[in-house]
Formats: structure tokens, C-alpha cells, sequence
């Protein structure tokens, strides 16, 4: 990182439900984050330098443990694929995920992906001679309008950083709001970035959660709908629908490639009911992982399965749109104005909420 940059701590913001922006009747879990699905777990790097650099990156640590040798079941859904992520394809042909999911903006995708290889690399060397190449995933959004993209500030360095801070968040906590990958995104013509939540579910005799993790950088200015039917306008900002959301959905419920995708769509509920309909430029793409029944890289024939029963996927889906829409409350509530590339500003959502 340049002697000149800072690294900003990620503090925690406002949550959705402390400004009665709650979304949905199920449950939500214990932190009403993506980590109250045991074992994953969130870190950010901060990026702030000068006038201009407002960018970052987010690290989602699917379970502890090699993933390359145990990976877990997932799949992706595109809403809508004006976007530049990497990884998708391999994940949706073999249906697994063996590496952390970074996010961070579109011109810090390649220095993200190197991270991710060097990270797997020095968790297994023989990847890439003796064994397979490693897939890395990594899911951007387009911050350019508060951060001067074209400096390419995020470097594998930060990228790593976001790793360790993951790998470090023992007891799963989280920020959200303008931290990490969501430090320069805009939402609806306001400041946008980092939202989570989450959803329990009781199914048969057993208990399981649902926790959605959101990188907010969508929506016309004007089109946002608050929980309780209204809508916000922040005056005077012209911005069409061409920006991105990145939806992450995590569960511990034992579940195939094939419901995983089911569910990764039921995100577009979610985003629809805040006021999107997913424009030209917007790339909208959500990614859903289990928890349970890993994946081993090498291993017997035949692999023992679990899996939920179809007729018990209504509940799930419900969830999976429920703790997407709470998750881009969770966004807006938690992010502050900021000032960035070009003297460019978003006004926090509690600023133009606040009575005058």
C-alpha cells in the first residue's frame, strides 16, 4: 500500500431495525448477519486516500478449514450480467466453492483473484503442478463515481488483508455500511456499501439459518421503497439504474447445486421489493453456499448426501428474499455521507430521513 494511503479500521454503523427498517415475519438470528451461520465469517479492508480513493475490498469466509480439500455446495444466479466477476462459471459447472468469496470494485477483480490463488497456493503448494488449478471467486461492483477507479488502488496486499481480518473475526462480528468493498458504492442516488442480515428457520425438528450479505451499489435515484411503503427521493440526483448488487447467501440447511440456485434467485425478490428493476448497465448477481455436506477434493467413488426435501423449500425461499431486502436497509442505514473522487458526495439515508 502507498506510504501515503490509509487503512481504516471498520466500524461498526447503525443496523436496518435500530431506524425501523426491518423486513419481513421470520425470525432474524442472533447478530441478524451472514455469520450467525456457524462458521462464516466477514473481514474488510478500508481503503481512504486524499480526495479520490474511496474503495476497498470484503472478504466471506464460507468455513473454517482447507476449502480447496473441503469444499462446500453452491451456485450463483445472474439477475441481470453487465458485471466482471471471475469464478462463476467453474462454480456452476461443478456446483462447489473452494475458495473465499471476495468483493471489491471492477478494476480490483485481477489483484483480488491473485490473492485468493496465492492464499490457496500456501494452503496446498502442489495446486496448479501435482494437483488442479484453483477456482478463486471474486464479485465486483463499479464504485467510480465516489472513487477514481482508474488508480487502481485495491492491490493483492489489501486483498490479503481482507483475509486475515476474516480469519480473525472469531466471534462473528461484522460492519456493514460504508466499509471494505462498500466504502465508495452508491445506492438509490445515496450512499450505499456493506448490509447484512439474517433469518432462522425451524425445519421439522431442527433448527438452521439463513444469513444474506449485500455489496449495495444499485438503483435509481427516486425508486427506493422503504419497508413501510415509502419512497425516498434524494432530490437533485439524476442517476439512472446502471449500477451493480452483489447478493451472498449462506446456509448451514444441507442442500444440492440445484436448490442452492433455486434459492440464489429469490434474491431478485429481495432487491425488487427496495425499488430495483434491474436495469441495462446494473450487474446483479447472487451467490448462495451450504455450510453443510463439504465437498472433498479427492475422496471415495461415491459421496454420502443429505438434502433438504423439495416440498420444504418455501420457508428457505422466503428467507432468502427476506434477509436480501433488510440486508440493502442494512446498507443505507449503516453507511455515512461521504465525499470522494471529483468532490462527489452521498448523503447518508438517516441525513435525509432526519426531520428538518
Amino acid at each position: 500500500m502507498p506510504a501515503n494511503a490509509t487503512a481504516r479500521s471498520a466500524e461498526p454503523g447503525p443496523r436496518a431495525r435500530s431506524l425501523g427498517l426491518g423486513w419481513g415475519t421470520l425470525p432474524p438470528g442472533p447478530r441478524n448477519a451472514i455469520t450467525d451461520v456457524p462458521g462464516v465469517r466477514v473481514g474488510h479492508r478500508t481503503l481512504h486516500r486524499g480526495d479520490a480513493i474511496r474503495t476497498g475490498v470484503t472478504a466471506i469466509l464460507p468455513q473454517d478449514g482447507n476449502l480447496f480439500h473441503a469444499k462446500v455446495p453452491a451456485a450463483s444466479q445472474v439477475l441481470n450480467g453487465f458485471g466482471k466477476s471471475i469464478g462463476l462459471m467453474q462454480v456452476d459447472e461443478l456446483g462447489q466453492l473452494e475458495t473465499p468469496i471476495l468483493l471489491t470494485n471492477t478494476f480490483g477483480v485481477a489483484a483480488c483473484a491473485e490473492a485468493l490463488i496465492r492464499d490457496a497456493i500456501a494452503g496446498e503448494p502442489r495446486i496448479g503442478r501435482d494437483l488442479s488449478t484453483v477456482n478463486p471467486v471474486v464479485l465486483e461492483c463499479n464504485d467510480g463515481y465516489l472513487n477514481d477507479i482508474q488508480a487502481m488502488a485495491v492491490t493483492p496486499e489489501d486483498a490479503a488483508a481482507a483475509l486475515a481480518a476474516a480469519r480473525a473475526a472469531a466471534d462473528g462480528g461484522m460492519a456493514s455500511g460504508a466499509v471494505g468493498a462498500g466504502t465508495g458504492m452508491s445506492c438509490f442516488g445515496l450512499k450505499g456499501g456493506i448490509g447484512t442480515a439474517s433469518r432462522r428457520l425451524g425445519i421439522g425438528q431442527e433448527a438452521f439459518c439463513l444469513g444474506a450479505l449485500v455489496l449495495a451499489n444499485f438503483g435509481a435515484a427516486g425508486d427506493l421503497r422503504l419497508p413501510d411503503g415509502r419512497r425516498v427521493a434524494e432530490p437533485d440526483v439524476p442517476v439512472p439504474e446502471r449500477g451493480s448488487v452483489i447478493v451472498v447467501l449462506a446456509t448451514d440447511i444441507p442442500l444440492e447445486h440445484r436448490q442452492l440456485r433455486r434459492i440464489a434467485a429469490r434474491a431478485g425478490t429481495g432487491i425488487a421489493w427496495t425499488g430495483s428493476f434491474w436495469g441495462h448497465g446494473s450487474g446483479d448477481i447472487a451467490l448462495a453456499f451450504s455450510t453443510a455436506g463439504r465437498l472433498p477434493h479427492e475422496g471415495d467413488a461415491f459421496l454420502p448426501r443429505r438434502v433438504l426435501a423439495e416440498s420444504r423449500m418455501d420457508q428457505v425461499f422466503r428467507a432468502a428474499a427476506e434477509a436480501t431486502a433488510e440486508a440493502v436497509m442494512d446498507a443505507l442505514a449503516a453507511a455515512d455521507t461521504t465525499m470522494g473522487f471529483r468532490g462527489h458526495c452521498r448523503r447518508s439515508l438517516r441525513e435525509v430521513l432526519a426531520p428538518r
